[in-house]
């Protein structure tokens, strides 16, 4: 391929910020996908936060498809980073030299040559870093959840519409075959008309010991020779060292992230948001109970939170386990844990997804969704809106609980109703200069 047409194929892809992106998708066979691809027709990517997730998953996930190539890795702990180089260095050889590293994600946001970037950060940091990349040009795979609070969610899809760049928060759990067709019979009718979702995420904070630091974990010391702790907090409102505020641990830190709630509503709330038909709306009041432990970790342990839809259809999501329960006028559609389906009657289970009027998009991954709508401009199966709407409702779950009360949400403008007092808390406070 000559220089020229290089230069075509990626102002093809830079240059369609302008174009309309449809809300449906082109099967990945459209597409070239075979081992002759050239270097020229690969999506280039770079990696922002390379701990388990970004690693095991993102930089796996991504490196089984022949259709891309990693240029860039970034993370603020030295040994994260070599833990991606070598993972980087057994797929395409110790002596591959177009692989960049950083602890500063501008670097790899302001590279031309790259096409997207994925985001596997603290969730502090997911919103700061996608519009950063978004605003360079760049399309933009992102960890849930997407945010810790509605309003910055709110300004993410804003910034995002205005660019024109794709956007996929992972959810690995709209590729899983149970999953879609639980979706598939309950917007087909399959349980009659839809009445009530019960949906059970995990409790409790799950502490891990920091694998890099193994001080003692609350002590405050000094950070770990090479361990950029400024950059880590960015944001976040300024704090001490502790090994055990960083790697996995900062789920349970307000500061940080909101704990078990917000860190599944993407996993699991979202599909019940999927099975309802709900995904472009949020609900139109909230009214919660819950725990907040005081302490160090200090997010929710527990949490019950009961959601009401503007079609009349409730929800209650509240902490003890995972799962659904989709109660209809004709039966109810159970699921228990990741995929274990029952239901009353059991004859609702002989529905066999694809088979009924609603026949709801199934991606091979989450990843192979992202190439292939970045090369369509068309919108991901987990797009910026979706991710938005997911953590949503944990957002709204937390501020009924913190304020004990019933509260009356306006799902258009995605505000409290004559409440101020809730309404103060749709945002909160970024630590300088990181402004959005």
């Amino acid at each position: 391929m000559s220089k020229k047409q290089k230069v075509s194929r990626r102002r093809f892809i830079r240059g369609m910020s302008a174009a309309i992106i449809m809300p449906y998708i082109i099967p990945s066979s459209v597409f070239a996908r075979g081992k002759n691809i050239a270097p020229s027709d690969k999506i280039t990517l770079g990696f922002i936060g390379c701990g388990e997730h970004g690693v095991g998953t993102n930089i796996n996930g991504f490196l089984k498809h022949d259709d891309c190539q990693i240029l860039a890795i970034c993370d603020v702990d030295p040994m994260q980073l070599e833990k991606a180089k070598q993972r980087i260095f057994r797929q395409y050889g110790e002596s591959y030299e177009d692989l960049s590293i950083s602890s500063d994600f501008r670097d790899v946001i302001d590279r031309k040559d790259i096409d997207a970037i994925c985001i596997s950060t603290p969730d502090h940091w997911h919103v700061q870093i996608g519009i950063a990349a978004a605003r360079a040009g760049k399309d933009v795979f992102v960890e849930k959840p997407l945010t810790t609070n509605i309003e910055e969610g709110k300004i993410f899809c804003k910034v995002m519409k205005e660019t024109g760049r794709i956007v996929q928060v992972a959810s690995e759990q709209r590729c899983r075959a149970e999953f879609h067709q639980m979706a598939e019979i309950v917007r087909n009718g399959g349980i009659g008309k839809l009445k009530h979702i019960d949906v059970i995420l995990p409790s409790g904070h799950p502490i891990r010991e920091n694998p890099n630091d193994k001080r003692p974990q609350l002590e405050v010391c000094d950070p770990p020779k090479g361990f950029d702790f400024e950059m880590w907090t960015g944001p976040s409102p300024e704090a001490p060292y502790r090994p055990g505020r960083t790697h996995w641990n900062w789920r349970w830190i307000e500061d940080t992230a909101e704990g078990q709630f917000n860190d599944y509503a993407h996993h699991l709330i979202d599909i019940a948001q999927w099975a309802h038909g709900t995904e472009d709306t949020l609900p139109i009041s909230v009214e919660g109970t819950g725990i907040f432990p005081e302490g160090f970790y200090n997010t929710a342990t527990d949490y019950n939170c009961n959601y009401t839809f503007a079609d009349g259809v409730t929800m209650n999501c509240k902490s003890g386990g995972t799962g659904h329960r989709f109660i209809g006028t004709d039966g109810d559609l159970i699921n228990t844990g990741w995929g274990r389906l029952s239901s009353e009657p059991t004859s609702i289970l002989d529905f066999k997804a694809g088979t009924g009027k609603v026949n709801l998009f199934k991606a091979e991954s989450e990843h192979r969704n992202f190439l292939d709508c970045v090369k369509s401009r068309q919108k991901c199966y987990s797009h910026e809106g979706i991710g938005h709407r997911a953590a949503a409702f944990a957002h709204m779950g937390i501020i009924s609980i913190k304020l004990n009360r019933k509260l009356k949400f306006d799902p258009e403008n995605e505000v409290f109703i004559k409440d101020n007092e809730a309404n103060k808390m749709l945002s909160r406070p970024r630590r300088g200069p990181w402004t959005i």
